[in-house]
């Protein structure tokens, strides 16, 4: 029972310590560290806000074309029943 007790107390001190880590700061490259080098045929370096930035292959735009007239859905071998 003292062993359990102690656990417990041991993850609220962990918790409350994690909980201290978001900073909401601008990201910059720790002390001795430099961003990565410019890419093959640019001359300026990406900051970090721009390296953070997703490619559109990573976060392709959703479609929202809407249905006019309902359309018999193709053969699906993966739609089972459960069982």
């Amino acid at each position: 029972m003292k062993q359990v007790a102690s656990t417990a107390l041991c993850a609220g001190m962990a918790l409350l310590l994690l909980s201290g880590c978001g900073q909401k700061t601008m990201l910059t490259p720790p002390p001795g560290a430099t961003l990565p080098p410019a890419p093959f045929g640019t001359t300026t370096r990406r900051d970090a806000d721009a390296l953070l930035e997703l490619d559109p292959q990573a976060a392709p735009e959703r479609s929202v074309e809407l249905r006019k007239r309902s359309e018999v859905r193709e053969e699906d071998p993966f739609d089972l029943p459960p069982e």
